[in-house]
């Protein structure tokens, strides 16, 4: 089975007491039991609900897992992810990554005894290096938010002593562009409120495996902690995930416009997109993915003072946070998603003032150029004005 027939059949059968065609929306929290102990496999639905489990089964069938846990946002998606380290234990992390994630990391897990190292894990001696005796697990963001750096899954599998577990969170790639469970990761993670929703309106996360242990240990959780979506937003999810192959066909190819086309900018100073020969892992991700995704990100000539107002110019683009939607976003990383990094740590790792981050919707390809096209001559007068 192709991955769109995946998407509209894999735990979508027929709703066996009515036949309806689409799987309902079980609202409810509670099921009758014919005896104590004796149901149909429904108790509660903190622990099962039937809407969430076709999405759960629908969701490892596109990442060519298993088992999948889903959960109320990418960021409970995560933490549970964690909860199978104990304190002492370590964890090597793409120096690049959503805010929200080293904000989890670094003022809510190192409070428990979790050490973490960050490092630029497109350069595997410096992941090598890190590696200690107590390394539990990997951590991969590829390609990476916002900077769009990408890690070579396979070579950091290699790295896994026995006992350790490798994750990567595919949010950026999607499903469809990129399988990590196939090149070895031991578990996927993805906040299901971006392109695998798609619309903006629901937010969710899910971790998926193929190893039945670790399933195990994320259901455990998924059940004890309780960040679980109701039925209604599993629903949703489940409905977005239908259309993911077209949408990802579509974003990815109006980002290669867009990409293109603020490329041949003079007033642009650097662009970054896996599909553009001139990004450094150009090649890796020609290997690792089928298709380079819908996030471009790019650092306009002049100040500050023009990022932020090109970023309130545009007509298409939302000025606003999250990602992978229909919509066309735009995004101010050091204010709005990385935040929560420290500024001194932030522009260490290239997240300044003047980087901004576009979701690039699936509208008209030339519409979304022609709104860049007029708020870039709108600002071109502070293009030469260099004070950060």
């Amino acid at each position: 089975m192709k991955f769109s027939t995946k998407a509209i059949h894999v735990g979508q059968e027929a709703d066996p007491a009515t036949g309806a065609t689409i799987v309902p929306i079980y609202q409810t929290s509670t099921y009758t039991q014919d005896e104590v102990g004796i149901h149909k496999g429904f108790d509660y639905s903190r622990t099962i609900n039937p809407t969430r489990l076709a999405l759960e089964r629908q969701l490892a069938s596109l990442e060519g897992g298993d088992f999948a846990c889903a959960f109320a946002s990418g960021m409970a998606a995560t933490d549970a992810v964690m909860k199978l380290l104990q304190p002492d234990e370590h964890v090597v992390v793409s120096d690049d990554l959503y805010g929200g994630t080293f904000r989890l990391f670094s003022r809510v897990l190192e409070r428990y005894g979790i050490e973490f190292t960050y490092v630029d894990m497109a350069n595997l001696d410096a992941v090598r290096d890190a590696v200690r005796p107590n390394t539990r697990l990997f951590w991969i963001e590829t390609p990476t938010n916002p900077l769009l750096k990408l890690t070579d899954i396979a070579a950091i599998c290699s790295l896994r002593a026995h006992g350790s577990v490798v994750v990567v969170d595919n949010t950026f790639a999607s499903p469809y562009f990129q399988q990590p469970l196939a090149l070895g990761a031991d578990i996927v993670v993805h906040s299901t409120t971006k392109y695998i929703g798609g619309h903006s309106d629901v937010v969710g996360g899910v971790a998926i495996t193929s190893n039945r242990e670790l399933f195990d240990a994320l259901k455990f959780h998924q059940n004890a902690i309780g960040g679980v979506p109701g039925p209604h937003d599993a629903w949703l999810t489940m409905r977005g995930a239908k259309t993911l192959a077209v949408r990802m066909r579509e974003h990815a190819h109006n980002a290669q416009i867009v990409a293109d086309f603020l490329a041949g900018r003079d007033d642009v100073e650097r662009v970054i997109y896996p599909g553009l020969t001139t990004h450094p892992q150009h090649e890796l991700a020609k290997r690792q993915m089928s298709g380079f995704g819908g996030m471009v990100s790019f650092v306009l000539r002049g100040s500050a003072d023009r990022t932020m107002a090109f970023a309130k110019d545009l007509r298409y683009f939302s000025l606003a946070e999250s990602l992978g939607g229909v919509e066309s976003l735009i995004c101010h990383p050091a204010r709005m998603t990385h935040g929560s990094i420290p500024k001194e740590e932030r522009e260490r790792r290239g997240v300044d003032d003047r980087l901004l981050r576009l979701s690039v919707g699936i509208e008209d390809a030339g519409d979304l150029v022609d709104d860049l096209r007029r708020a870039l001559d709108a600002t071109r007068v502070l293009a030469a004005t260099t004070t950060p």
